[in-house]
C-alpha cells in the first residue's frame, strides 16, 4: 500500500466506526521514545520515521506535528498533498483540532495516551476505543516483541532489587497508597534490576507492573519471557502474570487509592481503576528520580564505561582524520566503522541510538539517519557530525562530534560559528550553581555565544541518559521547555549545543555531565553543584577559532585535552596514539 492508500484505509476504518477523526500519537503503550517495529503506527501512516510526533486525521484534512528536531525530515518523508506539516510546540495539534475540528467526534486509543495529554483537547468530543484502527487496517503488522528477560547484576546496579522495592514502597504507605502503577518498562526495568531485548537500543523487557505498598509487585508479562534464572532472582514477592490478566488485577484494588504517573501512564489505566471502584491518584512514578540519581556503583559504572568507549571514539577520530580527505567515505560506512571499534570495546552490548551520521548539509537536519537511499559521500573539505553512543553493561554513552575532513582549511565563517558552539557547550559543563536549580534555568548558559551573534538553535540543550537503560531519561533536562526538576548529585545530562544551516552544514558538540555536590567555598552561603565531564574525546582542532577564545576557555580546553590524552593514549594503538597527542596538543 502507498501512504495514499493507508490514509484512505483509515479513513474508511473511521467512518465505518462512526467518528470524524482519529489522534495517531508517535508513541505505543509503554509511551517512550523508542517503540517496537508493531508499535510504529505514525511511520506506517505517514512515512514520518522520526522519534517524536503525532497526527490528527479528519475525513478531509490531515496534518502532522513534528518538534524543530525533525522539520526537515518531516518535510522530504512525508507527501504535501496528503499531510500539513505543523510545529509541535508552536502550532500543537489540540490547537490545530480546536480551530479545524471544532464539533466533531475525534477518535482516541486510551493505551497510546496519556490523561494529561488528552486533556489538552477542548472544542471536540474525544471517543476511545477498544482497539486502534491502524491495526486493523495494518495487514502486515509485525508481532510484538518477546525477547527474554535476563538479570542485571548488583555489581552493575549497585543495589539488590529487594531494597529498591522496600523504598519506594515506603514511599507509598507515606503518601498513603496502596498501589503504584509502574507503566514505564524502564521502572521495571531499574526497580527489579532486569533488562531485555525488545527494543533495538534500550535493553527493556517491555511489560506492565504494580507496586503494592507491602513492596510485593505483580509483574504483567508474557511468561514466556521470563527465564528460570530470572524468575528465581525475582523471588517470590514478584507475582508473574500475562498481561490479559491486568484488568482483573486492577479491579481487586476497588476502594484503593493507586498512584499512576501522569507524564508516563496510559489513560486506559485510570479509566480502568475509576470503573473498577479505586481512586486512581496522580503522582510521580516512584522509581523515576532513584533511577534518575545513579547510586556510587552506578556513577564509577558510567566512569569506566566512557573510559573505554573512549578508546573507540580515539581510534574512529583518527581513522577519519587519515581517510577522510582522500574521499572515499560515505555516512554509512564511517558509522559502521566506528560501530566495529566499539565492538571491540569490553561489556558492549549494543548501540543506545542508531548513529546519526551526516556529512554536508544532511549535517543540518538534527536526527537525520542515513539509509541506502540518503547515503552521501564524505567529500573532503565539507562538515561531518557523528552523534553516536554505546550500550555497556556498567553505562550507557553518548557523545557528538563536529569533523572537518581536510585537507584544506575550513572556512572562517564555519569556524566562527564552531567556536560559538564550543563555549555554549563549555558554559554549561562548567557550570556552578546553587542546589535547588533545573535544568532550564541552566539552558541559557549554553546558547549565549549563539545568541551573542544572532543565532540560536531549536531543540533542548541536553537530556538525561539511564545506567544500561535508555539514552534519553527523565525527569531533568536542559531544556527551556524542560519541567522544573531541581538538578541533584548522582544525575547525568548530556550537554549538546549545536547550530544548523540547512542546505549546508550541521554542528553540534557533546559531552556527556554528572552532577556531583561542589567543594564550599569560604564564603558560600549554601550547598552547590558542578558537573563531572564523563566523556573523553578531542574537540575538532581544524574548526577550533582559538582567537575567539578567552583565556578561561582555552585553559579549560587545554585541560580537558591532557585528561583525554593521559586517560585514552595508555590504551590505543600507537597510530591513534600519535594522532591524539596532535589533536590534543596545546591550543
Amino acid at each position: 500500500m502507498t501512504h495514499a492508500q493507508r490514509l484512505a484505509a483509515l479513513r474508511a476504518e473511521l467512518a465505518r466506526l462512526d467518528v470524524d477523526g482519529f489522534l495517531v500519537p508517535r508513541s505505543d503503550e509503554y509511551l517512550g521514545e523508542y517503540v517496537a517495529p508493531s508499535g510504529e503506527r505514525l511511520a506506517w501512516l505517514s512515512g514520518f520515521t522520526g522519534s517524536a510526533g503525532m497526527a490528527v486525521v479528519l475525513a478531509g484534512r490531515a496534518a502532522i506535528f513534528t518538534d524543530g528536531r525533525y522539520t526537515t525530515q518531516v518535510a522530504q518523508q512525508t507527501d504535501a498533498a496528503l499531510w500539513e506539516r505543523r510545529h509541535l510546540i508552536d502550532e500543537p495539534p489540540h490547537e490545530w483540532l480546536r480551530q479545524h475540528g471544532a464539533g466533531l467526534r475525534v477518535a482516541y486509543d486510551p493505551w497510546v495516551h496519556t490523561e494529561a495529554a488528552l486533556a489538552r483537547f477542548s472544542g471536540v468530543t474525544l471517543v476511545p476505543l477498544t482497539a486502534n484502527p491502524i491495526d486493523a487496517v495494518w495487514a502486515d503488522r509485525p508481532a510484538p516483541p518477546a525477547a527474554p528477560a535476563r538479570v542485571h547484576a548488583a555489581q552493575f546496579s549497585g543495589r539488590e532489587a529487594v531494597a529498591k522495592r522496600e523504598d519506594a514502597a515506603a514511599e507509598l504507605r507515606r503518601d498513603g497508597h496502596a498501589a503504584a502503577v509502574l507503566a514505564d518498562p524502564h521502572s521495571i526495568a531499574w526497580l527489579l534490576n532486569i533488562r531485555g531485548a525488545d527494543l533495538a537500543n534500550t535493553p527493556l523487557a517491555l511489560g506492565f507492573a504494580v507496586l503494592r505498598d507491602d513492596a510485593s509487585v505483580q509483574l504483567f508479562m508474557p511468561p514466556a519471557k521470563l527465564p528460570a534464572e530470572v524468575r528465581t532472582h525475582l523471588g517470590n514477592a514478584v507475582d508473574v502474570a500475562d498481561r490479559a490478566t491486568l484488568p482483573a488485577a486492577l479491579g481487586a484494588l476497588r476502594g484503593k487509592r493507586v498512584r499512576c504517573d501522569a507524564d508516563a501512564t496510559p489513560a486506559w489505566f485510570a479509566r480502568t481503576l475509576r470503573d473498577a471502584g479505586a481512586e486512581p491518584v496522580v503522582g510521580d512514578d516512584p522509581c523515576r528520580m532513584p533511577r534518575a540519581t545513579k547510586n556510587a556503583v552506578e556513577q564509577q559504572g558510567a566512569r569506566d564505561a566512557h573510559a573505554r568507549d573512549a578508546v573507540a571514539m580515539a581510534r574512529f577520530l583518527a581513522w577519519f582524520a587519515r581517510e577522510a580527505p582522500g574521499g572515499g567515505l560515505t555516512e554509512i560506512s564511517a558509522a559502521e566503522q566506528l560501530l566495529a571499534f566499539r565492538r571491540e570495546v569490553a561489556l558492549f552490548q549494543g548501540e543506545s541510538f542508531p548513529a546519526i551520521s551526516g556529512a554536508g548539509p544532511n549535517g543540518a537536519i538534527v536526527h537525520y539517519r542515513a539509509s541506502a537511499e540518503t547515503n552521501r559521500a564524505i567529500h573532503p573539505n565539507e562538515c561531518y557530525l557523528i552523534d553516536s553512543g554505546g550500550q555497556y553493561q556498567d553505562g550507557t554513552t553518548d557523545i557528538t562530534r563536529t569533523l572537518w575532513s581536510g585537507p584544506g582549511a575550513a572556512p572562517e565563517s564555519l569556524r566562527e560559528r564552531y567556536t560559538r558552539v564550543l563555549q555554549g557547550h563549555i558554559a554549561l559543563g562548567t557550570a556552578r550553581f546553587p542546589k535547588g536549580v533545573a535544568g532550564p534555568h541552566l539552558d541559557a548558559l549554553a546558547r549565549r555565544p549563539l545568541w551573542d551573534a544572532g543565532l540560536d538553535y531549536d531543540h533542548g540543550t541536553g537530556h538525561g541518559v539511564g545506567s544500561f537503560l535508555s539514552v534519553h531519561e527523565g525527569p531533568a533536562a536542559f531544556s527551556r521547555a524542560a519541567k522544573n526538576v531541581a538538578l541533584v548529585a548522582g544525575m547525568i545530562l548530556s550537554d549538546e549545543p549545536g547550530f544548523y544551516l540547512p542546505g549546508a552544514y550541521g554542528i553540534r558538540i557533546e559531552n556527556l555531565l554528572l552532577v556531583r555536590d561542589a567543594t564550599p567555598r569560604a564564603d558560600q552561603a549554601k550547598p552547590f553543584l558542578e558537573f563531572e565531564t564523563l566523556t573523553l574525546a578531542p574537540y575538532c582542532r581544524a574548526l577550533i577559532a582559538t582567537a575567539l577564545l578567552t583565556a578561561a576557555e582555552r585553559a579549560w580546553i587545554n585541560a580537558y585535552h591532557a585528561r583525554v590524552r593521559d586517560t585514552v593514549a595508555p590504551h590505543c594503538d600507537a597510530t591513534t596514539r600519535e594522532w591524539l597527542f596532535a589533536e590534543t596538543a596545546p591550543c
